[in-house]
């Protein structure tokens, strides 16, 4: 393990342990790489790494803190690195996908008030009204489902589940969809997830969203081969 790596470890033992808890600030530098047992320039880079990593940040003009360490802060460059998945790996994603989507529907279902299924109500609307339009259809079917898994309460599920939904991936699909006169029938998979949402059926719920998901998959198991 090298310098810098230890003195992240170090560091991520201070904040594990409350010592430094999350919005504080962290020491002067020559009193921090005294803590660390290290350099001040392999302090500095164990800083540099956390920053990126989102533990830490830098307020600039005001020193370096603790982030809120919020599932949405330290998961949130999942989605830069899943828009540059390629091939096989873009498959794998989706299975991660039906693995986790379905259920957080069915948890939906059962949490979901009356304002954020009109959340979703207004998102499949407007999918209905997008007609072919590709960019509009992937702008609220991203929205559908986010709203969707946003009631079951779970930030964390919520900050995973936005994160491997690539929007790449979602634009690819439905212009495969509307080129192929097939929209209809994944706008009528949507109606279905909606429906049992209003319903406050968990099994029903579930099953319209592993459909939905599996159709998906399907269409991109027998396109996947012909773009290589």
């Amino acid at each position: 393990m090298s310098l810098t790596d230890k003195a992240m470890t170090r560091l991520r033992e201070l904040i594990q342990s409350g010592e430094l808890p999350p919005g504080s600030k962290l020491p002067p530098e020559q009193q921090l790489a005294s803590e660390l047992g290290v350099g001040r320039n392999i302090m500095r880079e164990a800083v540099r790494a956390l920053v990126a990593a989102r533990v830490l940040e830098v307020r600039r003009g005001n020193g370096t803190f603790v982030t809120s360490l919020q599932p949405r802060v330290l998961l949130e460059g999942i989605g830069g690195a899943v828009e540059l998945l390629q091939g096989d790996t873009v498959l794998e994603l989706t299975e991660v996908r039906r693995l986790f989507e379905p259920a957080a529907t069915g948890l939906a279902a059962t949490r979901i008030s009356p304002q954020q299924l009109a959340e979703v109500k207004g998102h499949l609307e407007a999918m209905r009204a997008a007609a072919d339009d590709v960019e509009l259809l992937n702008q609220h079917d991203l929205a559908f489902h986010r709203a969707v898994v946003a009631a079951t309460g779970n930030e964390t599920l919520s900050t995973v589940l936005d994160g491997i939904s690539s929007r790449t991936l979602r634009a690819r699909v439905w212009r495969g969809l509307v080129d192929a006169d097939a929209a209809g029938r994944t706008l009528r998979e949507h109606e279905a997830i909606y429906l049992a949402l209003a319903a406050g059926d968990a099994i029903w719920a579930q099953a319209a969203a592993l459909m939905h998901i599996t159709t998906t998959e399907n269409w991109l198991r027998t396109r996947l081969p012909e773009d290589r």
